[in-house]
């Protein structure tokens, strides 16, 4: 006998590969719901323009399969979901475990709602490579170094992918609310056309189509992912963040690619490597979910770091009168992303030049990157500053002048963004209140960069002495 069943939307907007969706077409049924409750509200604005996009192109494949739409509730899911079962006679909720701090709050809530009754809410991996209880150290903990991590998942395997459901029966949605009429970010104002104008297209078949694509000249990845002018990293950050498709089709694919074709094996084995850091930080947030708000080392908290002043604001407003640092911090405010490479010389210009608290930067990178990840964005922010698990020391300082030298040769990235078309896709985004030049000035960086790094290393030389 088939029973409905309510498939919870979170992070997880594709058919391929969706263990909760296999689940719960298996009860009977599906009733496809999303709430946007106050953990979503709470996310940085891009986020949630950008989950805004993947929400709409799921319901709309979501309604060519199945002839039927999204439900969207607005609230909490503790206070939803329960009335909502009873209501369709259903007795399981699916969802595939996005393992946010924020979201685990949101299921053991739901999970006390439902009680001891009929109803239970099941979880399904979904988000990660591999499930964290298979990856432990030998003394059964959790790796902090990422080297023996990467080589513990690669011996285990990471778990294999799930093909899409054969046969979908659709519920006809619940409620007023409708996925094309939702507008989940009303305070991106300036900036959502001119963000719509420069995103990646969204969706489960653009992200299948930008990892083929990407896949086929994946032999140039190794030589030219730290180059901002040139377009070689996968793009796929959006997809993964949202779900659109999953890590285990991705390292499936990349390996196979990579064995059938002997030229792209190097650029495939350093593309899965970077899948590896991304399974890291969610490893690490699992083991540490304070690590977006502490150090995760406890002694730096002691660190001397300075708190908002003008010259964060200067950074966040990318005002600081060094190319790539605003060059960098313009592409993010157009397109809601930012090359690799100039996120690290980013934040390293705010947290040792600057002497700036790292949190200051992950929040204004939450508030700005479409493809925010909490667990990713905040190892990354303590990984530059030197507080975090297998961090970069403190005293690895970037120059921005000689990471530009080395990585934008030619100033193509950096005159896009400071004097091309991308200056004027930035200044097209900015609020009033910022009274900010539609002309970028250099500054004078010889002493900027000799300061800030004398001023870092002596705050280091005290805080080692002193602790």
């Amino acid at each position: 006998m088939t029973m409905p069943a309510i498939l919870w939307l979170s992070r997880d907007f594709r058919f391929d590969d969706n263990a909760a969706l296999s689940a719960a077409c298996a009860d009977g049924p599906v009733l496809p719901v999303f709430i946007l409750d106050a953990a979503t509200r709470a996310q940085g604005s891009a986020s949630r323009w950008r989950l805004g996009r993947a929400l709409a192109a799921f319901d709309a494949a979501w309604a060519a399969r199945t002839g039927e739409h999204i439900t969207v509730l607005e609230g909490e899911a503790a206070a939803l979901l329960p009335a909502l079962a009873a209501r369709l006679g259903a007795t399981s909720i699916h969802q595939n475990d996005w393992p946010a701090p924020a979201q685990q709050r949101v299921q053991a809530a739901l999970r006390d709602a439902l009680g001891g009754g009929p109803v239970r809410l099941h979880l399904h991996p979904g988000h990660l490579l591999i499930h964290p209880s298979r990856i432990r150290t030998g003394a059964g903990g959790s790796y902090k170094v990422y080297t023996p991590f990467a080589r513990a998942v690669r011996q285990a395997g990471p778990d294999r992918p799930l093909a899409p459901p054969g046969q979908l029966t659709a519920l006809p949605a619940i409620g007023d609310l409708r996925v094309e009429t939702l507008n989940l970010a009303p305070d991106m104002y300036r900036g959502a056309p001119v963000l719509a104008e420069h995103a990646l297209p969204a969706g489960e078949a653009a992200a299948f189509e930008r990892l083929e694509d990407f896949l086929d000249h994946a032999r140039d990845y190794p030589s030219h992912r730290d180059r901002p002018d040139i377009d070689a990293t996968s793009g796929l950050s959006e997809h993964l963040a949202l779900g659109e498709i999953s890590p285990r089709r991705i390292w499936a694919t990349a390996s196979l690619r990579g064995e059938v074709e002997p030229s792209l094996a190097a650029g495939s084995e350093k593309f899965l490597s970077e899948v590896l850091w991304r399974e890291f930080a969610w490893h690490l947030l699992l083991a540490f979910p304070q690590m977006p708000e502490a150090p995760w080392r406890p002694e730096w908290a002691a660190f001397p770091w300075a708190g908002e002043s003008p010259a964060a604001t200067a950074w966040a407003r990318a005002e600081t009168g060094i190319a790539l640092v605003d060059a960098g911090l313009r592409e993010m405010r157009v397109t809601g992303r930012m090359h690799n490479r100039v996120r690290m010389v980013v934040a390293s210009w705010l947290t040792k030049h600057l002497m700036t608290d790292w949190r200051i930067g992950l929040h204004h990178f939450a508030d700005s990157l479409t493809d925010w990840d909490p667990a990713a964005n905040a190892m990354n922010w303590q990984w530059v500053a030197g507080c975090g698990p297998d961090a970069s020391p403190f005293f690895r300082i970037f120059n921005p002048e000689k990471q530009a030298a080395s990585f934008d040769p030619e100033s193509r990235y950096r005159d896009h963004w400071l004097q091309g078309e991308g200056a004027r896709a930035y200044a097209a985004t900015l609020p009033a209140s910022w009274n900010s030049p539609a002309r970028w000035a250099s500054a004078d960086t010889a002493p900027l960069l000799a300061e800030g790094r004398s001023r870092a290393l002596a705050a280091l030389e005290r805080f080692n002495r002193d602790n």
